[in-house]
């Protein structure tokens, strides 16, 4: 059996395996997604510049309603609002950058919530 620890590190090197090839650009950025626990995180990533030009999360600012960010749900309206935010800066093609997590259920979620959203990978 894995422990988590375990399991976080070979995210990790998976991650970094994934990152060797995949890079974005300021016309084709990288949709990066991290998960955890209890929410999910979307970035566009421009390498080239290495800035973030839009961000998309489950995670709340006072005031609004809570709601889980750990189910597929909360998955999909982040790749929906990710979408969105990614065409208000003029973004239609991104590269998919899955952060070392296994294509299914949330990432899964997500990145077929951003293809609906008008997102292409």
């Amino acid at each position: 059996m894995i422990t988590a620890p375990q399991r976080n590190v070979i995210r990790k090197r998976v991650h970094a395996r994934v990152r060797a090839k995949v890079s974005g650009t300021a016309e084709r950025p990288r949709l990066n997604v991290f998960r955890s626990l209890n929410h999910i995180y979307a970035q566009l990533i421009d390498d080239a510049s290495a800035t973030t030009l839009a961000s998309a999360s489950t995670v709340t600012k006072k005031g609004e309603d809570k709601k889980s960010g750990g189910n597929i749900e909360a998955a999909a309206s982040v790749g929906k609002l990710i979408a969105e935010r990614a065409k208000d800066k003029g973004v239609t093609r991104v590269v998919f950058d899955r952060g070392g997590y296994l294509y299914h259920g949330r990432i899964k979620a997500l990145a077929d919530a951003a293809r609906e959203g008008g997102l292409e990978f």
